[in-house]
């Protein structure tokens, strides 16, 4: 079986699913390198609006497969370099992403997920920042990204405990942006992913690296960053569509030009 599936839907949504579904789709040394060629693909896509990461069967992803690791005999610190391409791959996906969490994402599971622009949740699924619980400390961009999502002192909290926590619990702290019945989880991510997919790829490009930026750079900075933007915008074909649409009461239809 090929360790990810990948298909397109005519609106422009990429789905990338992980299928190691008889192991909880724990990452084994291979999908590392086949999600981030992959993710580095729909970057790179003309047609490709939107991204979204999910696994196979009932779990979205128990982490790395640290039993078949343990096997190999390469260097740590080499391997853990070539691990770190898949979560700059998603931090630098320039398309809107959306992690589908349909059950339980542990350790680089669950930074997998919150590397995403955005996580919708099953109310099955469960996440862990397990990483303690092994000896072992939080990785694939958990220490960068976690006390950003859910500010610093829960992010100390879930590492230094790796307690395994529901979904609502997550939804309560702020770890994901929805949590919907399972039944209901393919038909919202469908719709949201579409919702993205018919917006304008120019300004939500331009409008995610300026909110990645911004949790790091000054106000004035920011400012300009922004007027910056928003230059590109008023030349762009996009919003003068959008604008167009507007006095003409119909719907835009964008190029991301």
């Amino acid at each position: 079986m090929e360790p990810i599936r990948i298909s397109r839907s005519t609106e422009g949504v990429v789905t990338i699913s992980l299928q190691r579904p008889e192991k909880k789709n724990a990452i084994n040394y291979p999908m590392w390198g086949a999600l981030a060629s992959a993710i580095d693909e729909v970057a790179q896509s003309k047609t490709d609006r939107v991204l979204v990461l999910t696994g196979s069967g009932d779990s979205f992803c128990a982490g790395a497969d640290l039993a078949g690791e343990m096997e190999h005999d390469r260097h740590q610190l080499s391997r853990m370099h070539y691990i770190n391409k898949l979560p700059l791959a998603l931090y630098e996906c320039p398309k809107p992403t959306i992690a589908k969490v349909n059950g339980i994402a542990v350790g680089a599971g669950v930074n997998l997920a919150i590397g995403c622009d955005l996580i919708v949740a099953s109310d099955r699924a469960r996440f862990s920042e397990i990483f303690i619980k092994r000896a072992l400390t939080v990785d694939l961009g958990g220490t960068w990204l976690l006390p950003r999502v859910i500010g610093l002192h829960r992010a100390k909290e879930l590492a230094l405990f790796g307690d395994i926590i529901s979904a609502a619990e997550a939804d309560r702290i702020g770890l994901v942006n929805r949590v919907v019945p399972h039944d209901e989880l393919d038909a919202f991510v469908d719709d949201w992913a579409k919702r993205l997919a018919e917006g304008p790829p120019l300004a939500m490009q331009m409008s995610k690296q300026l909110l990645n930026a911004g949790l790091s750079s000054s106000f004035p900075d920011a400012l300009n960053a922004e007027a910056m933007a928003q230059s590109v915008n008023f030349a762009s074909e996009d919003t003068r569509e959008a604008v167009s649409a507007f006095l003409r009461k119909t719907t835009a239809k964008f190029r991301g030009l």
